[in-house]
């Protein structure tokens, strides 16, 4: 199943092909027809281009550890093939080829994960070795998956069927199934864990309802409503840091931002406002009332939202605390990164406080009356699970070809460069602040 070319769609920057944000959202990394950029997102009033790769054209994944100098990348030109760099050296780490196109990567500071349509790959991120094949997994045409952060747990969630809203949670330390999550009734469209792996959020196809559950338990937490009046393809969901709130983007003109907080009856009882009166008479009528209609009364509501000016393009969205104030920052294939303020007492409408240009001036469309004057160009979404939002090649390359490929399923290692660092032993990546050793991970 093919997805729809990026750069076809009206809005859409001729450069711009996918972007992600690093696990603790300190930097974005987009993927372009010329390779790809890596942007420290550390300040409101500034967007920094710590790093431009040309090692190869085309890049639809572009995933950055941390802010260590690992990238993992893939080309259109070669799909089925990922390479592992060290920016900073500018050396290849290793390459690994696989028997289908990868669709997503995920990766922590313990494990590297490899989705292709019906399989999924596990490498120990020290030394790039294989740990573990999932084959013939639900059919999964974007590549949904999620990889916990806090390699201390490592949780791996992906669909569980193709059909309903299942999710097959696994610990990628361990190599054992967790659970099975039952979500939703439609298919699987976002799942994105907390930083410490014990919240899992997901939101189907049908994009109006998002469910938070506890890990590795499977239980529900929270349950909120996106909205009632349309079907929405929901295109991003993210955790703040300390999981106090989840943003999730579409392809409408609202970002939501949702408060997780349990509601405390004492509070109610301490302040017993029209609005805790009327909230408890509706929790005493949902008793008799059909399950369906009980479970709406009982969905939190957004409590803050984005209002884009133009929507139906692809866009990532994260939760960030920059210079000491909570931001929702939006990364879209307009070619802009959009930064938010957010009011974490009393939620709203967030206030756009900065936008920074992906692209230099010059490599502008410059064939749009809108591209004359940056600042009346609207937020345009860009995409979460890259593969899902990119055109593969209509005519695939000759992939059978490539050096290590294989005809059973499993992954083929490409040559290592003799001098770089795997060649000796695990990953040393000259960043011990950035990226500490493994070893001193202890959680």
């Amino acid at each position: 199943m093919e997805s729809p070319d990026l750069s076809d769609d009206p809005g859409v920057h001729r450069g711009f092909i996918c972007a992600s944000f690093n696990q603790d959202t300190t930097s974005l990394s987009v993927g372009t027809k010329t390779g790809y950029r890596l942007f420290s997102v550390t300040a409101v009033d500034k967007l920094d281009c710590i790093h431009e790769g040309v090692e190869c054209p085309d890049v639809y994944i572009v995933e950055r550890l941390f802010s260590s100098s690992l990238v993992v990348v893939v080309s259109l030109s070669m799909p089925r093939r990922m390479n592992v760099y060290h920016f900073k050296k500018g050396t290849e780490i290793c390459n690994y080829s696989y028997s289908n196109n990868i669709l997503s990567v995920r990766l922590n500071r313990q494990r590297l994960v490899v989705c292709l349509e019906e399989s999924i790959y596990i490498h120990n991120i020290k030394d790039m070795k294989l740990l573990k094949t999932l084959l013939n997994t639900p059919t999964n045409p974007s590549g949904l998956c999620a990889l916990s952060i806090n390699h201390g747990n490592s949780f791996l969630a992906y669909p569980g069927s193709a059909t309903m809203g299942e999710i097959t949670v696994y610990d990628a330390n361990n190599l054992s199934t967790v659970t099975l999550i039952q979500a939703h009734d439609s298919p699987l469209a976002a799942l994105t864990f907390n930083a410490s792996g014990t919240k899992l959020a997901s939101a189907s196809e049908k994009g109006t309802v998002i469910r938070v559950f506890s890990i590795p338990e499977g239980q529900k937490l929270f349950e909120f409503r996106r909205g009632m009046k349309r079907y929405v393809s929901i295109s991003s969901l993210s955790f703040s840091a300390d999981a106090q709130f989840l943003c999730a983007s579409s392809n409408t003109e609202t970002v939501h931002i949702f408060k997780l907080e349990q509601h405390s009856p004492s509070q109610e009882e301490e302040s017993p406002t029209w609005s805790a009166y009327v909230g408890k008479m509706f929790t005493a009528a949902s008793t008799y009332l059909p399950s369906q209609v009980s479970d709406m009364m009982n969905q939190d509501r957004a409590f803050a939202t984005v209002r884009l000016n133009m929507f139906g393009l692809k866009n990532i969205c994260a939760l960030a605390t920059i210079q000491k104030l909570p931001r929702l920052l939006v990364a879209s294939s307009d070619g802009y990164l959009y930064i938010y303020n957010v009011d974490p007492q009393d939620g709203g409408e967030c206030v756009l406080v900065q936008k920074h240009r992906l692209f230099e001036s010059n490599e502008e469309q410059g064939d749009q009356k809108e591209e004359e004057n940056p600042e009346d160009v609207p937020p345009q979404p860009a995409s979460q699970t890259y593969a899902a939002t990119v055109a593969l090649p209509t005519t695939a390359p000759s992939s059978t070809t490539l050096m290590g490929y294989s005809e059973d399923g499993g992954a083929q290692r490409g040559e290592v460069i003799p001098e770089h660092e795997f060649a000796e032993g695990p990953v040393c990546l000259d960043d011990e602040n950035e990226f500490p050793p493994v070893g001193n991970q202890n959680n």
